[in-house]
């Protein structure tokens, strides 16, 4: 679904039956103000009727939108978003359940922004082109490189190792201090950058050399590599990186392309590498369970969105100026006239393409989020699904865009659970443990994308050939190695804090079904 048409809501004066409650407080906000003033009423009022976990939030009186200030109005919005999502609290953790551990008082899930998610979902970045990965508290890499982009151009491949940013060479891992925090200013927050990489060499030696990127646009392809890789024992693996969930016109040509290939030879399992997929449009997850899944399960439930009360009883009010055109029809219509329940957002299987397979390995991190999660919730039921990897991020919510003014809200107004009724994966999926089949290991960023040697995908490699995830006495000995200065939660954590400042999301993107 693309919008065609941005709202400006002020919508203060759209709350005739707000009530008093016990203790004087209201949620009738005042009828004057600034623009900005109407902006931040607008942000909380709309969090009151659309946000998951809306009977958490006090009064408009008691949190007071108009008190959040900041060196400019976004930042004084992203204050007022974070806020609002520290109220609801998970009684398994005891703690909110937007609760970010490496920022305590942060939204782990919502966000504000201007309108930046909507164009790189719909297929275009504008950045340098990779991310950076600590292999090692001392060992800097580069996880993956966009086809297209700055660093692409410049010679740049997955497994560089990072010598210096920008003339500074103090760039290890220190728990979010000084040095992580440098990393991510530099490459997330910068329009240049220069790096000092190290190049492996195929006689084992390597190669120091500069470069310098400048931040550009380019077209994202989330497909980053596919290949077929043969095993010992005559088996076929297809080997997909699938690294976001951008819009079907972007992603589903590339998916096609990709298990069309697979189709052809003749595969017998399947992995599919989310390790650093932050999310996306839930449609193009529903695609890519659609090529996945069994034919004999075409019909059947996938999954259901599960809104909140105020909804389900039709009782939104300022959803009604969210207007949207239908992208097939263009008609106009608005989020006030969807149909809420259970009934109207249960979603069911479209087997796409001819792969039939009973396996599926998904290699997944810290990193791998949301949109990446619902892929493989959904289909557990189903099929065998094998992790490899670590703990997921652990986003089971997701969200549709809210348009106020300028800037573009994403709170959780959603949570999704597949057809055995299975979600609420708050902590995360662990490989091998709570239900999920699989193994737990380090990510290592020294290879790159389907080589052999890369640690999470040998796993799925040695499985099919000997039905085991048992490794060999030399890997051990080099986790052990590793494990000595970098435990895998180690690890996991500085995934997400090089990844805070990249989306992670569920976008809803699709038509809900209108109100009877």
């Amino acid at each position: 679904m693309k919008k065609t048409l941005l709202v400006v809501l002020l919508g203060v004066a759209c709350l005739a039956s707000c009530k008093k409650d016990k203790k004087g407080n209201t949620d009738n906000p005042p009828k004057n103000g600034s623009t900005f003033d109407l902006i931040r009423d607008s942000v909380f009022l709309y969090a009151k009727e659309a946000y998951y976990w809306n009977d958490g939030l006090p009064t408009y009186d008691a949190f007071n939108p108009r008190s959040f200030t900041g060196t400019d109005d976004l930042t004084a919005l992203t204050k007022e978003v974070n806020a609002i999502s520290q109220y609801k609290i998970n009684p398994t953790t005891s703690k909110p359940y937007e609760y970010y551990a490496p920022s305590p008082g942060e939204a782990k899930y919502s966000f504000i922004d201007q309108g930046e998610v909507s164009t790189e979902l719909n297929g275009t970045n504008k950045d340098f082109g990779f991310a950076p990965f600590y292999n090692a508290i001392n060992d800097l890499r580069v996880k993956y490189v966009y086809p297209g982009s700055p660093a692409d151009l410049a010679g740049i491949k997955r497994g560089y190792r990072i010598l210096s940013i920008n003339g500074n060479s103090n760039i290890s891992y220190d728990d979010g201090g000084s040095h992580t925090q440098f990393v991510i200013n530099a490459y997330a927050n910068s329009n240049t950058i220069s790096l000092t990489l190290q190049k492996p060499t195929s006689d084992t030696t390597t190669v120091n050399f500069n470069v310098s990127l400048n931040v550009n646009s380019y077209a994202i392809n989330p497909v980053l590599t596919y290949k077929i890789i043969n095993t010992a024992n005559s088996k076929k693996i297809g080997y997909i990186v699938f690294n976001s969930f951008t819009s079907d016109d972007n992603a589903d040509p590339k998916l096609d392309e990709a298990f069309n290939y697979f189709q052809s030879q003749d595969i017998t399992d399947l992995v599919v590498d989310l390790r650093y997929n932050g999310g996306g449009y839930v449609s193009t997850a529903e695609y890519l369970d659609n090529l996945i899944v069994p034919a004999a399960k075409n019909n059947t439930t996938m999954y259901t969105y599960h809104f909140n009360d105020l909804l389900v009883a039709g009782k939104q009010k300022l959803l009604y100026n969210q207007v949207r055109r239908d992208p097939d029809t263009k008609q106009l219509y608005n989020y006030g006239q969807f149909d809420y329940t259970i009934a109207g957002n249960t979603v069911t299987f479209a087997k796409k393409g001819l792969l039939a397979i009973s396996r599926v390995f998904f290699i997944v991190s810290g990193a791998t989020a949301s949109a990446s999660e619902l892929t493989i919730n959904n289909l557990r039921p189903h099929l065998d699904v094998q992790l490899i990897g670590s703990q997921t991020y652990g986003k089971p919510v997701g969200f549709f865009d809210i348009d106020i003014n300028k800037y573009q809200m994403y709170i959780p107004e959603f949570e999704t659970q597949n057809s055995a009724g299975q979600g609420g994966y708050y902590s995360g999926m662990t490989p091998g443990t709570g239900g999920y089949s699989g193994v737990t290991d380090y990510d290592d960023a020294s290879f790159d994308f389907g080589d052999p040697r890369d640690s999470l995908l040998k796993h799925a490699i040695n499985y099919v050939t000997h039905g085991t995830y048992s490794i060999s006495k030399q890997r051990i000995q080099s986790l052990s190695t590793k494990q000595k200065d970098f435990s895998i939660e180690q690890s996991n954590t500085a995934a997400i804090e090089l990844n805070r400042n990249k989306f992670t999301g569920m976008v809803f993107n699709k038509k809900f079904k209108l109100k009877k």
